[in-house]
Order: C-alpha cells, then structure tokens, then sequence
C-alpha cells in the first residue's frame, strides 16, 4: 500500500473547477516533484492532503493516506494527523510563524500538543531540532522571534517545526524560492537527509525543474488542474513526450534574444552610474545605558560604474549587502563614506527636491509587484505615480496617454487601466510594475530579484520583455538576484558581492563559466542545473 494514494480527485471551489481526476501515488522514503505553473492546482492539491480548504471547496474522488481516507476523516483525526504524521513547509515563512511568539515556542508547540511532553523536554526536542537543521541555539536562542531571522533561516525554523516529530509525509511547496542558491542547496540536502533517515515521503512542489530533476524520483506535471504527464524524473524531463512539459523544460533554459545596434568605432561609453568608495555602517545593538556594540559594516568600500545601455547583475548570498547598497544608488539611504554619481552629478547631501530629477532617471522594480501597489487604486494611477517628479505636471489627458504608451510598451492594453492589481496574474503585474518605471523614460533601472516569484513560463516573458525594453529605449538595468540562470541569460557583466564587498566583477559567461574567487565558486557550484541534473537522475535510475 502507497503511502499517499490521490485517486480521481477533482475540486471545485464556489463552483469553479480547480482540479479534475488528479492521480499520483507516494511511496515511504520516495521524492515526487509536482511541477506547473501558476494556477496548475499545485498548492490546492496540497492542501486537500491537508484537509486545509477554503469553506466554498467541494473535492470529489480519493485521497488515503496510511490507510486512512482524508476526504472522509473528521477535524478531530485531521489535528491528530497535522504535525504528526503529515508535515507541511509553505513558500512564505513569515507569513507561515507567529510573529508574536518564540522561535522556540513554536517549534516546541506542536511537539507537547502531540506526545503531551513536559515544556523542559520538548524545548529540548525543539532546540535538537532547530541545531539539526542549522541554527545552533549558540547563534540562535529559542528566545528569538521570526522577525529577528533572515528569509533563510527563517524557513529553516518553519522546516524544524514541520519535522520535529518526523512525520511520515511531508510536503514542501516551493520551500526555496526566497533563498539564495547556497541556502538553497542547504536546504534541499536537508530534507534529502530527512527522506533517507526517516524513510519520509516528501511531495515536492516546485516551479524550478532543475531543483525538481536534483530531488524527484518520480514527477509529475499540472496544467490547469489535469495531469499532463507523470513518470520518473529523468524519463518524463528528457523525452517531454507532452508538448506542455517541452514547454516547461524550453523556459527553464531561455535566454532572450538582445540584440545591440553596432557602436561606431570611435564611440566611447557613455558613463551613467558612479559608485566611489561606498561604505555603510549601523550602529551594533545597545550594551547598557551607555555604550553599543560595534558598529555592523553593511558595505565595505563598494565601487565600480555602469555605462549607458548595459545591464549588469548584482549577485550573492542573502545578507550580503546587495539590497542596502542598491537603496544607496537610489538614494533611499545614505552612506556612511563615499560618492554616488548619476550621470556625473554626486547624489550625496541633497534634499529630497533637488533629488528630484536624479529620481526621475532611476526607478525600481521591485521582487513583489503586488506588495508595491496600493491594492484600493487602478492600475491608471498605479503606473502614473513617478509622474509627479516631472518638472511640469502633465494634463490628465497626457497623463492617460502616457500610461497608456507604458502599458502597450510592456505588452498590456489601454483598457487595463481601469482595473485593479488582483484583477491580474503574476506575470502581469510585473509588466505593470515595469511599466510603472518606465513611464518617465529613466536611464536606469534597479530591478531586486523581479522573477524569482515567478514560474519558469512568466518568467521567460519578462525577461524577454527586460531585454526589448533594453533594446529599444536604451535602458541600463541593475539587476540584484539570486538566480544565476536569470543572471546569465539577461546581463552583459556580474559582480559578485560577499559580506558586503564586491569580490569579482567581469563578463557573465566568464565569471559564471570559471569564477576566480571561492565566494563566485561557491555560488556557481551550489546553483542547480537541469542537464547536470538529468544526467545525475539517468544514472541513478539506470542503476536501479
């Protein structure tokens, strides 16, 4: 008997069809990758595992899990399994931990709620747990809370409270996609531990293919609720015998067409973006009354410069400075030591107006598209917002004709404008958020990790749209991001940041093909590939 067995299993909620005769089957110590874009079905089927549903949902068909029918077993049993046997990581750590709790408690909670353990003993349990999976209560004391952690370490806490009690099945949806590529691989090892020490089932659910052919056994692929294809791993990525998965496996892979207008020979670049020894300190946590620790250096004695029209992306781990300097060059903070020029002017010791017009020729887009628009206001006034650093404020007739040329320049309509962001898909809302930034015709873009939410499929379309953006107004884009892939298929040079230094800086295909410096190395070798990938899940299956 399977561990999990889905059956015919079809799920409607309010009446609208969101899975249809979904089949897959988990065995003890067995990996499947569930893999679909946005809107597959993938986080609902989990949920249904879960008995985790929205009141409107009705599911039809079978889910036995160790014996027991789920669709059938009161709340009562549900609780019992919850935590116990059946463990859950969700994609958003934050939003999945009590802020107003301990790292320690929360873990602990279930583990007393499930054995009836003493407080002493199941802290122990939780501080075991949380060492396990790599915050040694030396460096991370039960009594922290979520805020205090980082995005990865973070969801190490959610992953600690999801096994504590070694569950039999655990599912983990999208447990990496706000991680670095180190913390990536960290985490991914870990719970490859977990499957072969506990002879666990994990259900993995992910858009990434390549993290999918490193961990399945077996996969399998949603589109719009259905099975499309499902198999082993190396079978169904390499033969892709169903157009949808040669799809999914072609916009893992894809790099934008760029092409570039020849320069005439005697042109020099044109210098845009400056950074001159940049230094930024925060003052360390305070002691006593009297006295702080030392100060903590964010960035450490930061330069290099972008010319006009080349787009160059800003790698490295988590809490390695990338986002604090990034907040310098769009002067949302100040250094402590050093010189920002934009366009030869130096940003440092202006007032908010007269950084005006630097504001005007740079603009962000941000990782979370939806978390930057006020959700209460249409997309008109959304995209117009950077048309107040204008010199003269233009009519609302102009004002609608320039939002409508943004939006038809980033592939959306006119008619858009009336709506609002939840009206709109993921990769849609990017497009509006990057119509929002270009509306004032900036010379430089910042761009902090603007696909790594996205599915493989959306997230082609967008850098294809960064890449004809680039080629037709000649933007300069900064591109800060964890993904290597995205970093290789859309930018002309990298530069490697490692606690808060740059290390190396040079070509993309150089740096990433035959990095110089162990924190480069580091990256590239943690980075997940899907040919190595495959290859490496050929061998093992062959073997079998």
């Amino acid at each position: 008997m399977s561990l999990l067995s889905i059956e015919n299993l079809s799920l409607d909620i309010a009446g609208t069809p969101i899975l249809k005769d979904v089949d897959l089957t988990i065995e003890p110590g067995e990996v499947l990758g569930l893999v679909g874009e946005s809107g597959s079905g993938k986080s609902m089927t989990a949920l249904t595992v879960m008995q985790l549903l929205p009141e409107a949902a009705r599911a039809r068909g079978q889910v036995t899990f160790n014996g027991i029918d789920i669709l059938k077993a009161p709340e009562e049993a549900m609780c019992r399994l919850r935590g116990d046997d059946l463990g859950m990581v969700f994609q958003e750590p934050m939003t999945a931990l009590n802020p107003v709790k301990t790292i320690g408690e929360q873990v602990a909670e279930g583990i007393r709620w499930h054995t009836g353990a003493s407080r002493a003993n199941a802290e122990d349990r939780a501080r075991a747990m949380l060492d396990r999976v790599g915050l040694p209560e030396a460096k991370f004391p039960l009594s922290r809370f979520p805020h205090q952690l980082s995005g990865g370490q973070r969801q190490r806490v959610v992953i600690a409270i999801a096994c504590a009690l070694n569950p039999k099945l655990l599912i983990a949806d999208e447990p990496t996609t706000a991680l670095d590529v180190v913390l990536q691989a960290q985490i991914l090892e870990l719970l490859r531990e977990l499957v072969v020490e506990n002879r666990m089932g994990l259900l993995l659910i992910s858009h990434d293919l390549a993290v999918v052919a490193d961990m399945a056994d077996r996969v399998t692929i949603l589109r719009h609720g259905e099975v499309m294809e499902s198999g082993p791993t190396a079978s169904v990525l390499t033969e892709q015998r169903h157009p949808y998965t040669r799809r999914l496996a072609e916009a893992s892979t894809h790099v934008p067409a760029r092409p570039h207008t020849p320069a005439s020979p005697n042109t020099e670049p044109t210098r845009l973006l400056e950074v001159s020894n940049i230094v930024k300190d925060y003052p360390g946590a305070r002691k006593g009354l009297f006295s702080r620790a030392k100060p903590f250096r964010a960035v450490d004695d930061v330069s290099f410069s972008l010319d006009t029209g080349h787009a160059v992306a800003l790698v490295g781990r988590s809490g390695c400075g990338k986002s604090t300097l990034a907040r310098m060059i769009l002067a949302l903070d100040t250094p402590t030591a050093g010189e920002i020029r934009l366009a030869g002017e130096n940003l440092a010791g202006k007032s908010q107006r007269e950084l005006r017009h630097a504001r005007r020729d740079m603009q962000v887009v941000f990782q979370d598209p939806y978390g930057s628009f006020n959700p209460r206001h249409r997309v008109e006034r959304l995209v117009a917002e950077p048309l107040h650093l204008l010199d003269e404020k233009p009519s609302a007739q102009n004002r609608r004709e320039r939002v409508a040329e943004a939006l038809h320049l980033v592939g959306l309509s006119p008619a858009d404008m009336e709506k609002f962001p939840h009206e709109f898909s993921g990769g849609q809302r990017q497009r509006i958020s990057i119509a929002r930034a270009i509306i004032t015709r900036p010379k430089l873009i910042v761009a902090d990790e603007p696909v790594s939410a996205l599915d493989v499929s959306i997230r082609a379309q967008v850098l294809d749209l960064f890449a004809d953006l680039n080629h037709r107004l000649g933007l300069t884009y900064l591109f800060i991001t964890h993904d290597l892939t995205v970093a290789r298929a859309i930018t002309d040079e990298v530069m490697v940041m490692h606690e808060g230094q740059i290390m190396e800086r040079g070509p993309t295909h150089a740096v990433l093909d035959a990095p110089r410096t162990e924190a480069a190395r580091a990256l590239v070798n943690a980075a997940p590939d899907l040919n190595q990938s495959l290859k490496k899940r050929r061998h093992l299956e062959a073997g079998k």
